[in-house]
């Protein structure tokens, strides 16, 4: 296990988004874009794929303890912030159904009703004095009897 599996896990079971990783990130003073936590959630073979290196996990996590607990001046209950992120998906995920983003409004049209549609050639720009080149018979026809005379 590396650290972009702990990342992703940690970031799955706190239900974090990217810009509230970016938030947890600058709580230690470590400035990173989405665009590179995106490319730590990426599968291992796609071509914008990045390592997460130890610092940048040592300092989410170290970011995760102050966003979870607060600090000594300030502290917090943990399971208030984590039930709180947990409303807030859930806000986000009811507001986007509302909008009809998520869950389309029309019925799938069934491929077999659909109306076919015809699409008509372009003529090419290019073939107007060119003629079309003569067949050349490569082999010579042949009649086959399979043995009969």
């Amino acid at each position: 296990m590396n650290n972009n599996d702990i990342f992703k896990k940690l970031r799955v079971a706190l239900q974090l988004r990217d810009d509230q990783i970016v938030e947890i990130m600058q709580l230690v003073d470590f400035r990173i874009s989405t665009a590179e936590i995106g490319a730590f959630f990426r599968n291992a073979d796609h071509p914008k794929y990045m390592d997460c290196g130890d610092q940048v996990l040592r300092n989410f996590l170290n970011g995760l303890v102050i966003h979870l607990r607060g600090t000594k001046e300030n502290p917090k209950n943990a399971m208030d912030v984590i039930k709180q992120n947990q409303e807030a998906v859930k806000k986000n995920t009811s507001d986007t159904r509302a909008k009809g983003e998520l869950i389309s409004a029309k019925p799938k049209a069934d491929y077999k009703s659909a109306p076919k549609t015809e699409f008509k050639k372009k003529p090419a720009s290019n073939t107007k004095n060119k003629k079309p080149a003569p067949k050349v018979q490569v082999v010579e026809k042949v009649k086959f009897k399979n043995g009969k005379k």
